[in-house]
């Protein structure tokens, strides 16, 4: 629900949007079409989570080109361990649109 959520809310400002449901069809969806311009990563995923798959994203070197939110449920522990991987950013759901896009405007001037 929180993808369709975000495919809506990014589409107002003719963002393309490609939706990974673990990290394993994330890193898929890069080598298929490249890196992305920016990357929402949710910390609880199955197959490979937002940590593990910032971890291979760091290794590969694509971290930090490609700017990562790290998007999660979770509290301060799982922000700071998200933020020490390499997001640039982290935004605790549930959100509102307008927040999202607060964020995402804030890490993409950076």
């Amino acid at each position: 629900m929180v993808q369709s959520i975000v495919q809506l809310a990014l589409r107002r400002y003719g963002v393309v949007v490609t939706i990974a449901r673990n990290g394993v069809e994330a890193l898929a969806a890069i080598a298929r079409d490249g890196e992305p311009d920016l990357m929402l990563v949710d910390i609880n995923m199955p197959r490979m989570n937002g940590l593990e798959l910032l971890a291979e994203l760091r290794g590969s070197g694509a971290v930090p080109r490609i700017p990562v939110i790290m998007v999660s449920t979770e509290g301060a522990a799982d922000m700071k361990r998200g933020l020490d991987a390499g997001a640039r950013a982290y935004l605790r759901k549930p959100f509102r649109p307008d927040d999202l896009c607060t964020v995402i405007d804030g890490v993409m001037r950076t």
